[in-house]
């Protein structure tokens, strides 16, 4: 059955570009557009799309206002349109808060240029997510994460949208992995893709300020938007969090987040090396990388983490971890926006445990000592 796409952007020429790209893949079927954030909700509601694309910069009602009501009125998968900008950046991390599941750079001349490759990528964001649409509606959203003692912001409840609504059932599967054993790990290290924002948003606010292990995040991202996004988690966070560069020395209570763009490895002094993104990797910055870097470098010593998104990476840096006797994590697929990392990891035999997105943040502060 096709996926059914509502196109939401008020600019004419956009609505037409974005409508033939998808209908050019006859596995999609774009049942109606919208030029604003109230029309979007109308047709929402109307039309009942398998997937929404929307715009944030619209008369009347701007993108993120309208994420918001259709998570709370008709629960659908929302793919974001976004500028390269720190602003864009900004703008993008409210939609994903807000209940969007995934974003794309709006980039005009991408589309005239590499109309193929623009095609392949949006045919392919649309699929995927629009496999997430199983997690909508079916119980009660998850409650959102109590704001910390040190931070006077978090972000609203409705960003618990943007992780799939998670019913007793699925918190079970949590249980089938034992509580963590306790040890002194030299590192922390975490990747994610798809879902990863407000996921990385769950786990790191329910670390305490004294987190008494480094940690290292790899989360897909342009090299716009890692700057944004490590200033806000370092807001919402009790430990301190930066975009990493080249030089920054692991410390305890310390998440780095590499740079999108380019990749991430650490050495046995505990520096961290920022090398140029290699164009044969199709992830930049790649799980991988990072994960096969802390095995040569701390062994059986890294707690690795792999958590929601699209794809495998992370899988065979997870698999030289485990030949050093390192641990690995994977999060449950009942929390999941996108089930792919942790399920290449879980398929390979790799995961030591599973856990529910909301233990994994009470887990790690548990094991590390």
């Amino acid at each position: 059955m096709a996926v059914k796409v509502l196109v939401v952007d008020d600019s004419g020429f956009f609505r037409r570009r974005v409508s033939e790209i998808l209908s050019a893949d006859p596995n999609i079927q774009v049942i109606g557009t919208a030029t604003n954030g109230r029309e979007a909700i109308d047709q929402a509601i109307a039309l009942k799309p398998d997937v929404i694309t929307m715009d944030y910069e619209m008369p009347m009602m701007d993108g993120i206002t309208a994420v918001r009501n259709i998570m709370q009125r008709c629960p659908t998968p929302v793919l974001m349109f976004s500028s390269l900008t720190h602003e864009g950046a900004r703008v993008t991390l409210d939609a994903l808060d807000a209940g969007a599941v995934d974003f794309l750079p709006k980039n005009f001349e991408d589309i005239s240029r590499n109309p193929e490759k623009v095609k392949q990528m949006l045919c392919e964001k649309v699929h995927s997510i629009a496999r997430s649409n199983r997690r909508y509606g079916s119980s009660a959203p998850t409650p959102a994460v109590t704001p910390t003692p040190s931070s006077s912001t978090y972000v609203s409840s409705s960003a618990s949208a943007s992780v799939r609504p998670v019913s007793a059932a699925s918190t079970s599967s949590s249980h089938a992995s034992a509580a963590p054993k306790r040890k002194a790990y030299k590192l922390v290290a975490i990747g994610t893709s798809t879902g990863g924002p407000v996921a990385l948003q769950r786990v790191l606010t329910q670390l305490p300020a004294n987190f008494p292990a480094p940690i290292v995040l790899i989360q897909h991202m342009p090299a716009a938007f890692t700057k944004a996004f490590a200033e806000r988690l370092d807001k919402l966070c009790r430990i301190s969090v930066k975009e990493a560069e080249d030089g920054d020395l692991l410390r305890p209570g310390l998440a780095l987040l590499a740079p999108g763009g380019k990749q991430m490895m650490v050495d046995q002094r505990g520096a961290v090396k920022i090398l140029p993104g290699d164009e044969r990797l199709n992830y930049k910055p790649c799980v991988d990388i990072t994960f096969g870097s802390a095995a040569k470098s701390f062994n059986d010593k890294v707690l690795a983490v792999v958590l929601t998104g699209m794809g495998a990476d992370g899988r065979e840096g997870a698999r030289l971890l485990k030949q050093c006797g390192s641990q690995i994590w994977a999060q449950d697929e009942a929390s999941c926006v996108i089930y792919g990392m942790p399920m290449a990891v879980v398929k390979a035999d790799l995961a030591d445990a599973v856990y529910s997105l909301e233990d994994i943040g009470r887990h790690l502060a548990e094991a590390c000592i």
